[in-house]
């Protein structure tokens, strides 16, 4: 998965035609690093259908606080440039390819 920045979001986000998945994340975040090996998996099974990046949040305070992330892991799916989807917390694959889905 790539990793994004604050000067890269806006770019990654609205310049494609797929569905993008952001994983807002932190080194020291237990279930951040459990949800890491979902989310590489899912970026695998939806390649070509979806893109996934990851935005650590402590480095990157500016994305973070513009989708008021609180709470991480959150994962946010982006449509047409725009927040569509919203999950906090570790989440199970099929919740995230269930949601996903709904949007491809």
């Amino acid at each position: 998965m790539k990793e994004i920045s604050d000067n890269t979001f806006n770019k990654e986000i609205t310049e494609n035609n797929v569905p993008v998945v952001v994983d807002f994340w932190a080194p020291w975040c237990g279930p951040c690093k459990m949800i890491t090996p979902v989310m590489e998996e899912l970026d695998k099974q939806y390649s070509g259908k979806a893109k996934f990046v990851k935005v650590n949040v402590d480095e990157n305070p500016t994305t973070s606080q513009q989708f008021r992330i609180s709470s991480i892991p959150t994962i946010m799916v982006f449509k047409d440039g725009k927040p569509v989807e919203n999950m906090v917390g570790f989440r199970p694959k099929s919740d995230i390819e269930q949601i996903l889905n709904r949007h491809i």
